[in-house]
């Protein structure tokens, strides 16, 4: 791009479309993937959203914190790919697109499966790029000439090879099992897709008559409709309350069913009656009591949540909450109903549509997930793979060592077809990497594909190594596999990574990633998590309207603390909305005294404390960076540059430098001009990864760098004999001196103009450094006169504080009345003290206390913390100024 000038006013919307036009253009961030001599390979896949999505609080963190990994690594002369896409997302797409057809007076099954996924198809080209074009809005500096969507033809054969070959080694099989059913979305769910949440039910105590007419066993349940479906009683064999009936039978009330008793140490005899109801077909604790004691499995619940014939008549065809409030009034009514009562407890709800799930037997496709697990483990134990932070070691080794096998079939339409199928001759199951036409045992053509698909986390399973070419042994394979880091959210640490470690290693026989990086979740100001519900989402693309991308990102990145939830306001955003102005204005005011035609001058700091003092904290600020990205040590990184570049180089370098820019020795005029462009031409690299637009535009407008594009600027070299810790020590203590007489001034509200004297007592080296520097202090106190002396006097009425042992004296008689500011203190204080009275009052009243909100009695406090610390410095000063009047 060519140079340009920088605008009075940073206008984020143009500044990040015309980047974000010449990246694409340019296709800065496609790598081919050949590599050069000793360069060394960085990947990262995107974690790929559900092509239903929109962006959210969650995804822009996770964006930027990628996209910071990927444009440091670049700089680091790494050959980098970040690969792009999305997941097909089968049961939230399928939702989506049933909900228009319902709009439009149809349904699926009117269109038919074809002409269904067809329009599935229709609706993903018309809307499925949303997501992407918010990823792009975020600045991602993505490859997108490589976008993958799990359901693509390169992916779809990944997935066919995939499963023909897990099928191969005997990983994958088809049998009865329990499995949590979703009555409204029709089709199967892994245990990780069922969200459980407390919901205030009833806990029903139902006495079972015993077959020989001696009594009854009582069996508590929270859900009653199920006994309908009951083939056994379990007793603890070692409770001696009913050990004895082992072996008998009992009846179930209302279907008049004989069932036996049986003995399992499965039964906790401390919980409820010690008894249990076992209804294999309808519990999967129960399934397994029923497959480890051949009972019978009675299905009294259908796919739709409706009773079934082997409910009984009185039941048939009600739906299961309707058949529950039956049984219970029946059971009354018969006696059998021992007792009832309100009882909240975990239920478990599709995490799609928040029906409540239907655990039902039913047959599915399975993968028998543990030798797999035991890869995936071991490869974190032996450090292949590391997790960070490290504590999320632990919940990923409890999920895979308490694994159960992996329902991966789906009972819907949208997702990957199960390539299986069976002939309807002679029954022969074909499982194949191509369609088959006749069945290789009778060789009839009658061939019938399975109807269901594969669960959507199945192809996302895949994502690092299918998404480069695999099958297929491609150079982009080669290149970037495995990736280097994986950046995430924990809450899809079984979902997806451990699947995707399990896969890495077995198809390719490599981890999938060298790092997991966790990252925490983004919640409200008062941290709690952001809903729709509560009403305090925060949409990060009306942030970035409002305050431009590179602001949201920073303050993402400046509070993405290892380990520690985000809380997040708008006033946060606004904050570094204002430090984005800052470095502009910084830029605009650098660019003024930096010729047109300057090349890329080495920083020539001379003898001068400034320079030398400024150039040292650059390679200070550089090393720290480097060793807190490598680390994900993101919030160091922003917090580094945030004190460094506002605090540092604005407030203070900046300030020091006028005299010589604006004075009339050229060689010091050079010297200043050198060293400023080095500082801001270094500074804009340091900052890129985090604020990309803003520091592009001020790049592009910076003399010496030419056509070069900052997305691809390598990071600056160390200069290690500009690195001078002494220099640090010095200016440390000059800025002290300037900030002791600004706060003397402004304590006394002396006009910013008057000029004052400043007297400082002290020798040696202090004495040194503050004659040395005497043009600075002056002109940055606003002070006409410097005495430096070990022999000074205490002049009568001044000012005084003590820096490092130097003692400061600001004369001040004739410039301050005395009496006039000890009766404005007094007033003031008197004020201060009503108030603070009133807020103490209130938080030593225990109603308020104890009934107001939480974050309401905290407010107070800390009003009341802030009035006493305003205080005690009131009080101090009017202490001083009843010294200084003596």
């Amino acid at each position: 791009m060519a140079e340009a000038h920088l605008s009075k006013g940073y206008e984020p919307k143009d500044v990040e479309d015309r980047w974000l036009d010449h990246w694409r253009e340019n296709q800065t961030f496609s790598p081919d993937a050949e590599l050069e001599d000793g360069q060394p390979p960085y990947s990262i896949v995107i974690p790929p959203p559900n092509v239903t999505g929109t962006l959210h609080m969650g995804h822009a963190l996770n964006l930027t914190l990628q996209d910071i990994l990927c444009r440091y690594n670049r700089q680091k002369g790494k050959k980098v790919l970040w690969v792009p896409g999305t997941d097909h997302a089968g049961i939230a797409t399928q939702n989506v697109v049933e909900k228009a057809l319902a709009q439009e007076g149809t349904t699926r099954q009117e269109l038919g499966r074809e002409a269904f996924v067809e329009r599935v198809w229709q609706w993903k080209e018309e809307y499925g790029g949303k997501i992407l074009n918010q990823i792009q809005r975020m600045g991602a500096s993505v490859d997108w000439s490589r976008l993958r969507f799990t359901m693509d033809e390169g992916l779809s054969r990944a997935v066919r090879e995939v499963f023909v070959q897990l099928y191969e080694d005997g990983l994958i099989y088809q049998g009865n099992y329990i499995i949590n059913w979703c009555p409204r979305c029709h089709t199967a769910l892994a245990d990780l897709e069922v969200e459980y949440a407390e919901k205030e039910g009833g806990l029903y105590e139902i006495r079972y008559p015993l077959a020989s007419g001696e009594g009854h066993l009582v069996v508590a349940t929270t859900r009653p409709e199920t006994m309908l479906g009951d083939t056994a009683l379990a007793v603890h064999p070692e409770d001696e309350r009913f050990s004895h009936l082992i072996g008998q039978t009992a009846i179930v009330p209302l279907v008049e069913r004989e069932i036996p008793i049986i003995g399992d140490s499965y039964v906790d005899r401390e919980f409820g009656t010690g008894c249990l109801k076992v209804t294999p077909a309808h519990d999967p604790n129960d399934f397994e009591l029923g497959r480890s004691h051949s009972l019978d499995s009675v299905r009294v619940i259908d796919d739709a949540g409706i009773m079934t014939e082997a409910a009984g008549s009185a039941y048939a065809g009600l739906d299961r909450f309707a058949a529950r409030k039956q049984v219970v009034r029946d059971l009354e009514a018969q006696g059998a109903l021992a007792s009832q009562k309100k009882y909240l407890h975990n239920v478990g709800h599709c995490y799609r549509c928040d029906t409540p799930i239907e655990p039902t037997v039913s047959k599915q496709w399975f993968v028998a997930v543990g030798p797999l697990a035991k890869r995936a483990r071991d490869a974190v134990a032996d450090g292949k793979t590391r997790i960070v932070p490290g504590n999320w070691d632990k919940t990923y080794f409890e999920w895979l060592d308490n694994i159960r096998d992996w329902c991966i079939s789906r009972q819907i339409w949208w997702g990957h077809r199960i390539p299986a199928w069976t002939c309807q001759e002679c029954g022969k199951l074909i499982v194949s990497r191509e369609d088959p036409t006749v069945c290789p045992d009778c060789g009839h053509t009658s061939l019938h594909q399975d109807e269901d698909v594969l669960d959507t986390w199945f192809s996302s399973a895949l994502w690092p190594f299918s998404t480069l070419g695999w099958p297929d042994e491609t150079q982009e394979l080669a290149t970037f596999y495995p990736t280097s880091v994986l950046v995430t959210g924990f809450d899809i640490l079984f979902f997806w990574v451990a699947r995707m470690m399990m896969m890495g290693l077995h198809f390719k026989d490599e981890v999938p990633f060298h790092d997991v990086y966790i990252h925490a979740l983004v919640r409200d100001e008062d941290g709690r998590k952001m809903s729709k519900s509560t009403g305090n989402v925060i949409d990060p693309l009306d942030m970035v309207a409002k305050y431009g991308t590179d602001a949201l990102r920073f303050t993402l990145t400046a509070f993405a603390a290892m380990g520690r939830d985000i809380k997040l306001s708008e006033k946060r955003i606004e904050g570094y909305r204002h430090f984005m102005n800052k470095i502009w204005n910084a830029a605009r005011f650098a660019l003024m005294h930096l010729p047109g035609d300057m090349g890329e001058p080495e920083p020539d700091p001379s003898d001068s404390l400034v320079h030398r003092w400024i150039l040292h904290r650059l390679e200070e600020v550089k090393q720290a960076v480097g060793a807190a990205l490598e680390e994900y040590r993101f919030n160091d990184a922003a917090q580094e540059l945030y004190q460094f570049v506002w605090h540092e180089v604005c407030d203070w370098y900046l300030e020091m430098v006028k005299p010589e820019l604006y004075g009339e020795d050229e060689a010091a005029k050079n010297r200043a001009r050198s060293v400023l462009h080095t500082v801001l031409r270094e500074v804009l690299v340091l900052l890129h990864p985090t604020i990309p637009f803003i520091t592009a535009e001020i790049w592009n407008s910076l003399p010496g760098v030419g056509e070069r594009d900052l997305a691809v600027e390598p990071l600056p070299a160390s200069r290690p004999h500009l690195e001078d810790s002494s220099v640090q020590e010095s200016m440390e203590f000059v800025q002290e001196v300037v900030v002791s007489v600004r706060t003397i001034r402004g304590e006394l509200n002396i006009n910013p103009s008057l000029p004052l004297t400043t007297l400082v007592r002290t020798n040696g080296e202090q004495a040194d450094v503050l004659r040395g520097q005497e043009e600075v202090i002056r002109f940055l106190a606003r002070i006409d006169s410097l005495q430096v002396d070990a022999e000074l006097e205490a002049p009568k009425g001044a000012g005084t504080a003590v820096v490092r042992g130097a003692e400061i004296f600001v004369p001040l008689e004739g410039i301050v009345d005395f009496d006039a500011e000890l009766a404005r203190l007094e007033k003031e204080l008197a004020k201060l003290d009503k108030t603070l009275q009133g807020i103490q009052g209130k938080l030593a009243n225990a109603n308020f206390v104890n009934k107001a909100p939480a974050a309401v009695v905290d407010k107070e406090k800390a009003k009341a913390a802030e009035l006493e610390e305003k205080k005690a410095k009131m009080v101090t000063l009017q202490q001083r100024l009843q010294v200084m009047s003596g």
